[in-house]
């Protein structure tokens, strides 16, 4: 048995990439770029060099295509004969050491095991006509070159996502309580995961942290998980409440530059906020009408200053309105949510609201009871407002959600934004698993596109933090459009739109962003759904409160 582990971690290490420890080693890429319409910030923030496509590289300048396609092709037949189900012994005249275990074993390695991993043109040397030719076929995919040129709609290939044919096996293990099945997948796991190297790696490394540290003692007891061997799998990158906050707020920054996961729904709601902010002071001479924004979000002051430059600049040649924001602090926790200490957006956005002449206040409420004091409408109606529910309520427990819906509805808002997730599992914890399994895997592989495959603290932090939903072993279930569409319609809601001219922008926005990404609406009225790949991401809706009677 020990020679049949030696001889597949030499196959596997050398398709493993370099280890976070190692990769600190070497001299990171960066290169100062402007704000980009965040000159709200006082201090200069240098973020990753934009889109350098070295002859050939496709963005992915330390690998080139040909050890990409031969990785792939060993990685799958490891995966392949992992996945295997035993055969049955065959006679033979070899010695017992030299027979290979069915479900691990892989072909034999050319390669000296003594190396961990060959340059890229040693390996590049090896191999065949038709790999360079497949891999010529796959080189635009933005999660293989990350260039603007990506995929597009609809180019998911699931043959080559190895990381998931692993761990949504594991996951059933773990729930099965079968500890051999469960041992001999973290082996594998554990000598291909790593949290650095192309999307999949990534992805086993925050599935096999997932499974180890919290899903597998959940379901079968601490005792039971305790004989478990569990590879080396903390992720070396701390999540949002552990970062520095200068790193922490030129992640954000340089994230909604790179990429629309929040950045899209962030101005689909900042063009909801503004329209409702018009409909008030018809004429120049008239005054605006007061815009109180509830933010239960996770944008940490971000999609902010998009809203206010866009106030100043109303139909008509009117006044601004004066602006209160409330953020609210008591909300379920959710990846995305928490802030480093010492974080704070409110001196920056303040200070970006004067230079524009436009009158800002920010507040704090301790919980949604709070808000009701600060920003509830006058009798006379002369005050609109807006509450901004995004990524936060996806978390929260069904009785959660329908309490603070209550409140939100208490506090009769003119207009309601909710974004959130979109997907959901088949309801057993394996397939809740695999369902946050595949949004990882799309934000993983779309942050290879927007980074250009560059790895960077900046990318490190957001995956970490985007690794943590995997984690939760409590975490409800993920819900779609529709489930939302009936919470919203039972807390007392109807559904609102955008309006053409909102949903256009948002296409001319999505159009900088890496060609994998696409949108769609539902009609006049209805949610504005974000797709990579053709593979459902995120939704944006829009509600107002339904008229009684």
């Amino acid at each position: 048995m020990s020679t049949h582990i030696s001889s597949s971690s030499c196959k596997i290490a050398c398709m493993k990439p370099m280890s976070c420890h190692e990769q600190e080693q070497h001299a990171e890429l960066a290169a100062a770029t402007t704000n980009s319409g965040f000159d709200w910030l006082d201090d200069p923030i240098s973020f990753l060099t934009a889109d350098v496509d070295a002859a050939g590289c496709g963005g992915y300048g330390w690998w080139s295509d040909d050890p990409a396609a031969a990785q792939q092709d060993n990685i799958g037949s490891v995966v392949a004969q992992t996945l295997s189900p035993p055969a049955a012994p065959l006679l033979t005249t070899s010695p017992p050491l030299a027979h290979t275990s069915p479900s691990i074993a892989s072909p034999a390695v050319s390669e000296p095991s003594s190396k961990k991993r060959k340059s890229p043109a040693h390996r590049a040397s090896a191999h065949s006509g038709s790999n360079q030719r497949r891999r010529a076929d796959q080189a635009d995919r933005p999660g293989a070159g990350g260039g603007k040129k990506g995929g597009g709609a609809g180019s998911d290939d699931r043959d080559t996502r190895w990381a998931e044919q692993l761990l949504n096996p594991c996951a059933a293990a773990v729930e099965a309580g079968n500890l051999t099945r469960v041992q001999h997948l973290f082996y594998v796991l554990g000598e291909l995961a790593s949290f650095s190297g192309d999307a999949n790696h990534r992805l086993a490394a925050h599935g096999l942290r997932a499974l180890a540290r919290s899903r597998l003692p959940a379901a079968v007891g601490p005792a039971a998980a305790a004989a478990v061997r569990v590879p080396p799998c903390d992720c070396p990158t701390p999540a949002f409440a552990g970062a520095e906050p200068r790193l922490f707020r030129a992640s954000l920054i340089r994230f909604h530059e790179v990429s629309p996961w929040f950045a899209l729904p962030n101005a689909l709601a900042n063009a909801a906020i503004a329209r409702a902010a018009s409909r008030g002071g018809s004429t120049p001479a008239e005054q605006p009408r007061p815009l109180h924004v509830v933010d239960l979000g996770v944008s940490h002051g971000v999609q902010w200053p998009t809203l206010l430059e866009s106030l100043t600049r109303l139909s008509g040649g009117r006044a601004p309105p004066s602006v209160c924001l409330i953020t609210v602090a008591a909300a379920p926790p959710a990846p995305f949510s928490a802030s480093p200490p010492g974080y704070d957006f409110s001196p920056h956005l303040l200070r970006y609201a004067k230079s524009i002449s436009l009158q800002l206040a920010i507040s704090r409420a301790a919980s949604l009871d709070s808000v009701r004091g600060l920003a509830s409408p006058s009798a006379s109606g002369e005050e609109a407002l807006v509450v901004c529910i995004q990524f936060r309520l996806g978390h929260a427990s069904a009785d959660e959600r329908t309490e603070i819906l209550r409140k939100v509805r208490g506090l009769d808002p003119e207009l309601v934004v909710v974004s959130e997730l979109d997907g959901g599992g088949d309801g057993t914890a394996a397939g809740e698993f695999t369902a946050r399994l595949e949004l990882l895997w799309r934000f993983l592989e779309s942050t290879s596109a927007a980074f250009k495959g560059r790895d960077g603290d900046e990318r490190r932090l957001l995956e970490a933090e985007a690794g943590a939903s995997l984690v939760a072993s409590e975490a409800p279930a993920l819900e779609g459009r529709e489930a939302w569409r009936e919470a919203m319609a039972a807390a007392g809601f109807e559904e609102a739109s955008f309006g053409d001219e909102a949903v256009e922008s948002a296409k001319s926005l999505l159009r900088k962003y890496d060609g994998g990404w696409e949108m769609s609406a539902s009609g006049a009225a209805g949610a504005v759904a974000l797709r990579w790949k053709g593979q459902p991401v995120s939704f944006c809706s829009l509600w107002r409160p339904a008229c009684s009677g």
